[in-house]
């Protein structure tokens, strides 16, 4: 858990950072944090629309630059051809509902996170899936 809180420092965020791991075999196969996708401007260089607009946590997810942190490790995964199935995926937040739709069909079979997040759907879409979910205190 301390590593995913150096992670996060990288996010380019304004209004939160996150931070995640992957493991597997008890060895760390991807990390991830959220900020804009490669090539493109960060919010700290152009602002964030979603504070802008008032938009609150949880809501509107379509109007971020940003990638999440969850999503940014499933794909540095992909990217170098490396299976996450089985694999346990560590976070500094609880994941939102795209995010935990995306756990789920990767084949995360446990998450381990900290800080809450207004998004009951995604906790109970990832009970029904069978992936354990552990919050840890702290």
């Amino acid at each position: 858990m301390e590593m995913i809180e150096v992670i996060k420092k990288r996010s380019t965020c304004l209004r939160r950072q996150v931070g995640a791991i992957i493991v597997k075999d008890k060895r760390i196969i991807s990390t991830g944090y959220n900020g804009s996708p490669m090539n493109t401007k960060h919010c700290e260089e152009v602002g964030c629309l979603r504070e802008q607009l008032k938009i609150p946590s949880g809501e509107r997810h379509e109007l971020c630059r940003a990638i999440h942190a969850e999503q940014n490790a499933l794909v540095q995964a992909a990217y170098s051809g490396t299976s996450v199935k089985d694999a346990v995926m560590y976070i500094t937040t609880q994941p939102c509902s795209l995010c935990a739709k995306m756990l789920i069909n990767a084949g995360i079979s446990k998450v381990v996170y900290k800080g809450d997040y207004p998004d009951e759907m995604a906790m109970e879409m990832l009970k029904e899936a069978g992936v354990r979910i552990v919050k840890v205190e702290g």
